[in-house]
């Protein structure tokens, strides 16, 4: 149990160390809730820089979000590309890989809000 558990540690800080290093974009850890049952639910903001990208990736879970300022091209795989500007808001299902974009030459900043399996990284990169 305890070479399981450490492994997934291991495993999540690789996944969440390549994530994070998607060169000018800051995320700001909001709060982190082990709610419910077997998942946590974690609410953060993401500030993409004009001409930048989130970078493709998933979440083993749903993600939701507001745009609180800017505009981005939302690209989420089986699903129309969208774009999005300050006042909306967008859902992501479980597991699906997903991109989000500057628009223009604006820079954008959203609060996304996490419902994720807790036994598994908040974000993976995807292909």
């Amino acid at each position: 149990m305890l070479k399981k558990s450490l492994l997934v540690l291991a495993f999540t800080g690789l996944a969440v160390a390549a994530f994070a290093q998607q060169p000018g974009i800051k995320r700001t850890p909001l709060q982190k809730v082990e709610f419910p049952d077997g998942y946590n639910t974690v609410t953060a903001i993401a500030e993409v820089p004009a001409g930048g990208a989130a970078g493709r990736h998933t979440h083993p879970g749903i993600e939701t979000g507001y745009v609180l300022e800017g505009e981005l091209n939302l690209l989420v795989d089986g699903q129309p590309d969208k774009t999005l500007k300050a006042g909306e808001s967008y859902q992501i299902p479980a597991g699906v890989v997903h991109d989000a974009k500057a628009h223009g030459d604006k820079s954008f900043k959203v609060l996304g809000i996490y419902v994720v399996d807790k036994t598994k990284p908040l974000a993976s990169p995807a292909p």
